[in-house]
């Protein structure tokens, strides 16, 4: 990071970086950054509009309910729900493949989306959630 700046030019540059693991990072890399935020695993409301968002492309059969996907992934990531919603669309084209294939792949259905949810467990543990937490107490800005 040292180098982006010319000597004796006004250079605006915006540093934008994620990571599972802060506590990874030594100090002096960390100062560097004037905003440290932690993001919370999505809320309720915001795991509707995770499951809206990405299964707004998929073929979905109108009994797939949002409001009861968001209920049962309390403590699943953004990213847990999108592969949720890819294992679903990839179940249905595997058995569409499977079955001989035909015109196109049935609709995705509720049914569907528990079978996978059964199978996948959020990928974030409360053991990580709470040593983010304390990295977010310790170096986090608000």
């Amino acid at each position: 990071m040292d180098g982006l700046l010319d000597k004796g030019r006004n250079s605006i540059i915006y540093v934008l970086a994620a990571t599972n693991k802060p506590w990874l990072l030594d100090e002096p890399f960390i100062r560097r950054f004037q905003k440290r935020i932690y993001v919370d695993l999505p809320s309720y409301e915001e795991r509707v509009e995770l499951f809206k968002h990405y299964a707004r492309k998929l073929n979905l059969d109108e009994n797939v309910e949002f409001r009861e996907l968001a209920r049962l992934t309390n403590g699943y990531s953004a990213a847990d729900i999108h592969a949720i919603c890819m294992e679903v669309q990839m179940k249905v084209v595997s058995e569409f493949f499977e079955s001989g294939g035909g015109d196109e792949p049935r609709k995705i259905r509720m049914e569907d989306f528990f079978e996978i949810i059964k199978k996948r467990r959020p990928s974030v543990d409360l053991e990580g959630i709470k040593r983010m937490l304390e990295w977010a107490e310790k170096f986090g800005t608000h």
